[in-house]
């Protein structure tokens, strides 16, 4: 893994401004862009570990505050070790603020995101990786279905409610996607049951989106958050395995 390079940005968006990490190799040549889209629990040291060691791997990577409409980072007050089961209060400061990030607000932002990383000289020209975590694994999918011109590949993790009867369910955007997707689902995880992985997977079958989609055996919702109850060494080992496999045959295939 190459040295890393991290730092605090601002990008604009219509909304107000984001705050925002970007991490590089520590060199002067543009590498391909990742955007990384944090859980529920934030912008916050164990994602900035998470970017640096994707970004040793020879990306450019932009890890936003998606819940900027709240604050600045850090939007909660979370203790560094982060067990919801002993402080399900925790919840109550969390679900109205993601709640309130409806679709149409999330993919404002993500035409900033993009444009940012298109201007940045750090970032290589051509399109861009995602990769989702919880949460983030919904954005990931709804981006991919609205940029298909600017996503090559996405990637989701321990997502959850991805194919609902919502009207705004992230499996009704996958038939946009001309990018290859990667899911890791976790095994426990009552967010994503298997009826929904069955039509998740139907509808991108359909849509003839190149997919790959995998259970983590034994893995629960969160399994790569080392900062928390949820984290899975083995799991997260195997995730880093799938989503560099992914990167590096989309973004790098004509390197």
């Amino acid at each position: 893994m190459s040295a890393v390079r991290g730092t605090s940005v601002d990008i604009a968006t219509e909304d107000g401004t984001v705050d925002a990490y970007f991490v590089h190799p520590d060199d002067d040549a543009a590498h391909p862009a990742v955007l990384f889209y944090m859980d529920a629990f934030g912008l916050r040291p164990h994602l900035r570990a998470m970017a640096d060691r994707l970004a040793g791997a020879g990306y450019a990577v932009l890890v936003p505050n998606v819940f900027h409409r709240s604050g600045r980072t850090p939007v909660f007050d979370l203790p560094e070790f982060i067990d919801p089961a002993a402080r399900p209060e925790i919840w109550d400061q969390i679900l109205p603020v993601m709640l309130a990030l409806t679709p149409d607000l999330a993919l404002r932002d993500a035409a900033a995101y993009l444009g940012w990383l298109a201007d940045d000289p750090r970032a290589a020209e051509g399109p861009v990786g995602i990769t989702g975590y919880c949460m983030g694994a919904r954005l990931a999918l709804h981006t991919a279905g609205a940029f298909p011109d600017r996503v090559a590949a996405a990637a989701g993790f321990h997502g959850g409610r991805l194919a609902t009867d919502d009207p705004d369910s992230p499996h009704l955007a996958v038939a946009r996607i001309t990018g290859e997707v990667y899911l890791g689902h976790a095994d426990e995880d009552p967010s994503l049951p298997p009826e929904q992985i069955d039509l998740l997977n139907k509808t991108l079958t359909e849509a003839g989106v190149r997919h790959r989609t995998e259970v983590y055996t034994g893995a629960s919702h969160g399994y790569t958050q080392a900062d928390t109850a949820a984290y899975d060494a083995e799991a997260t080992e195997r995730h880093w395995t799938a989503l560099l496999d992914l990167l590096d045959r989309t973004l790098r295939s004509g390197a």
